[in-house]
């Protein structure tokens, strides 16, 4: 009877199925209406943020590889809290995902949106874990005025070693030649950082974000800078 050898990952190259498993580890921790109420934590964060009908819980879902970890809310922009989810195998926690508020809604209230976009400048400003940002952005419209003024907020921290990632959803909509527009569109935009095209629904760059979100959380952390001060509410 032959014997067959494993076949093993390409040298130099990580095995993504890791990154995968670690990812669908996901599970509730805590929601927080009020930045106030969020625990503190000294575990690696990395936090998901964009527009309403970006794609940002799909996404979340389907790197999680489950159908209803992040819930998309029936009217965009009325889920109002940050949820917090716990990533780690065998119950030990060693990262945490963020997914923070969808903005830009038209539907809801300016007093709201107002509140809001403070909410989460404070966070981005302060969370003193906060490894990484993934800013989801349909690639059809490309990075609007909010999402250049989020990534205004946090070049003070991606200077001091904050990582952050623009994930280009629902890439399958565009044509081969439309994508490589949005894609260098977007790199000249965020004038640093990561970008990636990612479709959720032909599984698009999955492997790639998963082993980024993966080296992200793991990788030893730099010491940091004086604390920013928060913004006033």
């Amino acid at each position: 009877m032959t014997q067959t050898t494993p076949i093993a990952p390409t040298m130099g190259r990580p095995d993504p199925r890791i990154a995968h498993g670690w990812l669908h580890t996901a599970r509730f921790l805590t929601t927080a209406p009020q930045l106030e109420h969020l625990p503190a934590l000294e575990l690696p964060e990395i936090a998901f943020v964009g527009r309403s009908n970006a794609g940002k819980s799909t996404s979340i879902n389907t790197l999680t590889q489950q159908k209803r970890l992040a819930f998309a809310s029936k009217t965009p922009g009325r889920t109002q809290s940050i949820n917090l989810f716990s990533l780690g195998k065998q119950g030990v926690t060693d990262a945490v995902l963020a997914d923070l508020p969808g903005y830009g809604y038209a539907a809801v209230p300016q007093e709201a949106k107002l509140r809001w976009q403070r909410v989460m400048a404070n966070y981005l400003v302060t969370r003193e874990n906060l490894r990484a940002v993934v800013l989801l952005c349909d690639p059809r419209l490309g990075l609007t005025e909010l999402d250049e003024a989020l990534l205004e907020v946090i070049r003070p921290r991606v200077e001091q070693g904050l990582k952050f990632l623009v994930l280009l959803t629902k890439a399958d909509k565009l044509s081969r030649a439309e994508a490589n527009k949005a894609l260098s569109i977007a790199k000249l935009q965020t004038g640093g950082g990561e970008v990636r095209l990612f479709s959720a629904l032909k599984k698009q760059g999955l492997d790639d974000v998963a082993q980024l979100l993966w080296d992200w959380a793991h990788e030893p952390r730099a010491p940091e800078a004086s604390p920013v001060e928060p913004q006033p509410s």
